[in-house]
């Protein structure tokens, strides 16, 4: 899943990043609504955490960029504005949700999981194949009963797999899902990721490499 933190106050902005990031989400930051537009034009994002009150461009703005453009990217409003009529009018703009400032973390990563799942076609929130189990909601993996041990970007590239239902997921699709925007080495991750996960899930082997396609779960 990726999320477009938008925040000007760069402390929170990492804060939420790096939380975000730690619950295997791919995560981009832009610290005003110029940056958050020019991220949105080029980039595909599942989920939208926007700062409502931004210097320069209004976050309203950048939500109406979202609305206007029918993009499949959901909004969680984050701002210190928290009365009624601010939610009200937030909502009405087209956000998706409303989070009030301060808020806490595990009810902001609850929130922009939702979220996420509403972002892409209904799926059962404990995706099943080849006898492994991911559960999105507890962020748990197991395979044939034994718990998973993964790592962040072990856990998004397995489910971006899983998602895909046995169809082939190339290793371009892998970085725009799984990987940030600005990761220098994103390619050759995708193959050492792949290596350490195909590793931990054991045998027989499950991920299989389509020569000049991808990537998929076996049947």
């Amino acid at each position: 899943m990726r999320v477009l933190v938008v925040e000007d106050e760069a402390f929170l902005a990492e804060m939420i990043a790096e939380g975000l990031r730690r619950a295997a989400l791919a995560v981009d930051v832009a610290a005003d609504g110029l940056e958050a537009l020019r991220k949105l034009r080029f980039g595909e994002y599942d989920v939208l955490v926007l700062d409502r009150d931004l210097p320069g461009t209004h976050g309203d703005e950048v939500c109406r960029h979202v609305v206007e453009r029918r993009l499949m990217t959901r909004v969680l409003m984050l701002t210190a504005a928290g009365t009624v009529r601010d939610r009200v009018e937030g909502l009405g703009l087209g956000a998706d949700d409303y989070l009030t400032k301060p808020f806490a973390y595990d009810e902001l990563l609850a929130r922009v999981l939702a979220l996420g799942r509403r972002a892409r076609p209904a799926l059962p929130p404990v995706l099943e194949r080849s006898g492994i189990a991911l559960d999105t909601a507890r962020r748990q993996a197991s395979r044939d009963g034994r718990h998973l041990h993964l790592s962040p970007k072990e856990f998004g590239v397995l489910e971006a797999l899983l998602r895909a239902e046995g169809a082939v997921v190339s290793g371009e699709d892998l970085i725009e899902q799984v990987w940030e925007e600005h990761t220098s080495y994103r390619t050759n991750a995708v193959r050492v990721t792949l290596s350490k996960l195909r590793a931990k899930l054991g045998e027989p082997p499950v991920v299989e490499t389509v020569p000049g396609a991808g990537y998929r779960i076996a049947s």
